[in-house]
């Protein structure tokens, strides 16, 4: 419960305060945050000597500058935002707390950090940015493409940075791209019309909300047409998407939790790299390509760390 008049120590017993923001509600990031917690403890901070305080607000713009003001009113230690929005968010409005970000893809291109080496600034994190490349190739292994459709958002960084990957890798490709702005799970079908007269034969949805809120309907309805679905968000597999490359979102919290130990203890968040994902697995989805009526060649089966049967 958050003491947004009070000063930090009369609105808390523990030693530390710890302020985590979500971008959304959705399960990439409170999994993340599961293993935030976990390993906190497993680094010495538990419930006797920091407090932790979650707020999941509305996805916009003012609802997370809203949050992080609250967290600099009751003297937050340390801010844990996680995904691009809710970091930008906090390196805006955090009042000298130092932030430590978590599944951001691209920090760099968002302008969450000014280098890999070192942010520049009072943060430091974990990168959720994997080679789009390898999951474009791979679809196009499964199945002939012309033309790739793809679902993005123009209200979250991390979803721009995808689009702007999807149009460099489809030039060097021969492929054309067919976009569609999904700012909310209302414009679904209209997106979804929209790819279907244009005739894809692949659809990629990136890490936006309402295309996580809708995958299984953009699924369900791609298949009735056997358009198989991309993806990148952890769980797309799982949903249906006939190849996903995911990184684990709860290496993304084990991350975030050494850095936010580290800064407790004294360290400079400006001081800390920023680390790229070390456990990503390339999915493949033999039920959905049974489905869409699609052959998986052993060299995508080979080279998929996962295979859903």
């Amino acid at each position: 419960m958050l003491c947004a008049v009070a000063p930090a120590s009369e609105c808390r017993g523990a030693e530390k305060l710890v302020a985590a923001l979500l971008t959304c509600d959705l399960p990439r990031y409170r999994d993340a945050h599961k293993a935030f917690m976990k390993a906190l403890v497993l680094k010495g901070y538990d419930q006797s000597n920091v407090e932790v305080i979650t707020q999941v607000p509305n996805p916009d713009p003012i609802s997370w500058a809203n949050s992080i003001r609250k967290f600099n009113a009751i003297g937050a230690d340390v801010i844990i935002a996680y995904g691009a929005s809710a970091t930008l968010a906090a390196l805006h409005e955090a009042n000298d707390i130092p932030v430590v970000f978590a599944d951001v893809y691209g920090p760099v291109e968002t302008g969450v950090a000014k280098s890999m080496l070192s942010s520049g600034r009072n943060t430091a994190g974990i990168s959720s940015k994997i080679p789009l490349v390898t999951l474009i190739k791979t679809a196009m292994e499964l199945k002939p493409m012309r033309a790739l459709g793809v679902i993005y958002s123009t209200r979250e960084e991390g979803s721009l940075v995808q689009l702007k990957e999807a149009r460099r890798i489809a030039a060097q490709s021969g492929l054309s791209l067919v976009e569609v702005n999904l700012g909310s799970v209302s414009g679904m079908d209209a997106a979804l019309a929209s790819l279907f007269a244009a005739r894809v034969d692949c659809i990629y949805i990136s890490e936006c909300s309402a295309g996580s809120r809708g995958f299984e309907k953009i699924v369900h309805r791609a298949a009735e047409l056997k358009i198989p679905v991309i993806s990148q968000m952890p769980g797309a597999a799982q949903k249906g998407a006939v190849i996903s490359l995911e990184a684990d979102p709860a290496e993304q919290g084990q991350v975030a939790a050494d850095y936010a130990a580290r800064i407790l203890a004294g360290k400079r968040a400006s001081q800390l790299p920023v680390v790229t994902p070390k456990r990503v697995d390339l999915i493949v989805n033999l039920k959905m390509a049974k489905t869409l009526e699609l052959h998986v060649p052993f060299p995508v089966l080979s080279a998929a760390t996962r295979v859903l049967k």
